[in-house]
């Protein structure tokens, strides 16, 4: 499973939130951080998100610029279901989830399964 460190998970939170493109600088300027990191320090992160496939890039004039490669929501799915793949015991670590999550939620899913099954 791809894990974010902190500053990834913000920058790559900034490319989510933006239907184009971005270039460093933009990304630089989305961020809100304080301090604020230098433009050597995310360029590097957009490297590195790059090198680990999290994010393509294209030439913009000089500049890179990033779009994620998958959604957010296609992140979070994958990143569930790896922690299901090293449950010692999935069943328990599904009902575990199950009772974490709240009444809302639970019927939402409930839902999303029926509708599912009824694809099936």
């Amino acid at each position: 499973m791809r894990r974010l460190g902190e500053l990834e998970a913000a920058v790559m939170d900034v490319l989510w939130s933006t239907s184009g493109p971005v270039t460093v600088r933009e990304a630089l300027g989305a961020l809100d951080r304080d301090p604020e990191p230098a433009y050597t320090t995310i360029m590097t992160v957009l490297d590195n998100l790059h090198r680990k496939s999290m994010v393509t890039r294209e030439r913009t004039g000089r500049a890179w610029a990033y779009r994620p490669a998958q959604s957010r929501e296609e992140f979070d799915a994958e990143a569930m279901a790896a922690v299901l793949e090293s449950a010692a015991d999935r069943g328990t670590t599904l009902l575990r989830f199950i009772g974490k999550i709240s009444p809302d939620e639970l019927a939402r899913l409930r839902a999303l399964m029926d509708a599912a099954e009824e694809r099936r």
